[in-house]
């Protein structure tokens, strides 16, 4: 009598795991007294890409980057870290505030690089980026300094690890001002305006480095007015309007096909 070979059945192709995005911000409110400035924002930032946030003054755009990494407490909705809730824990159901030690270890993961540079003015340039990773704990002082020293390079200052910030110029300072946010490797780069304290003829060193960490895959999330740049280096553009998420989409789209009455009268004001 013969028998036949039977093969095994082949097991179903697990599905592979879902990786969340760099960072979810989801229907979120915040309130400054009686003013609302975010009237439930959501917007998703994907890892490797560059989203920036367009709009008048006003119109929560800061707000909303100092949101994302817990600077400012939102009234209502929350932001994800990779998967991870930001400022907060589920408690019973509800939303619990971490504790402050806890809120800066997430900060860790964050940069954030601000308008008006925040170098301390009695630290040499070196100093400057090499702080947080010594405050934290993450590095030796001599290490610190050594990622230091070629984060500078990185940026076109490595000439300059011992001066002071005020021996340098404004684009020189938010250059340093990048490096020290990239010093504790973060999982994403925030940029609040980072040319809009600089004279006109120091815009491009700054904006030539963010381009570096966009080709690099460094995900960051830009809130800007230069509109040429945001065509040029964005993968996301999203035009933000009294607290709202007005519209969003690829640059070609937003830019230069908007669809809402209030994005094309801005493009046209500011172009």
């Amino acid at each position: 009598m013969s028998t036949t070979a039977t093969t095994p059945a082949e097991s179903p192709t697990e599905p592979a795991p879902r990786v969340p995005p760099a960072v979810e911000i989801h229907e979120v409110q915040k309130w400054y007294g009686a003013q609302q400035v975010l009237k439930g924002v959501s917007l998703t930032v994907r890892r490797g890409e560059v989203t920036v946030v367009l709009g008048p003054s006003g119109s929560g755009k800061s707000t909303l980057l100092r949101v994302v990494n817990h600077l400012e407490k939102p009234e209502a909705g929350h932001v994800r870290l990779a998967g991870e809730l930001i400022g907060v824990r589920r408690h019973k159901g509800r939303l619990k505030e971490l504790s402050e030690r806890a809120i800066l270890a997430q900060r860790g993961r964050i940069g954030f690089v601000f308008q008006n540079f925040n170098l301390f003015p009695h630290l040499t340039v070196l100093d400057n980026v090499a702080a947080a990773p010594v405050a934290t704990g993450r590095l030796g002082k001599e290490e610190a300094k050594e990622v230091a020293r070629g984060l500078l390079a990185r940026v076109g200052l490595g000439d300059r690890a011992g001066a002071y910030p005020r021996q340098l110029s404004g684009g020189q300072q938010q250059r340093v001002a990048i490096a020290r946010a990239l010093a504790l490797r973060p999982e994403v780069v925030l940029f609040d305006e980072p040319t809009s304290a600089l004279d006109p003829e120091l815009v491009g060193e700054v904006l030539d480095v963010i381009r570096d960490l966009a080709t690099s895959g460094t995900t960051l999330l830009v809130v800007t007015h230069e509109i040429g740049f945001a065509r040029e280096v964005a993968d996301h553009v999203v035009f933000l309007d009294e607290g709202r998420v007005v519209e969003q989409g690829p640059p070609a789209q937003v830019l230069d096909h908007p669809s809402h009455p209030r994005t094309r009268d801005f493009l046209r004001r500011v172009l």
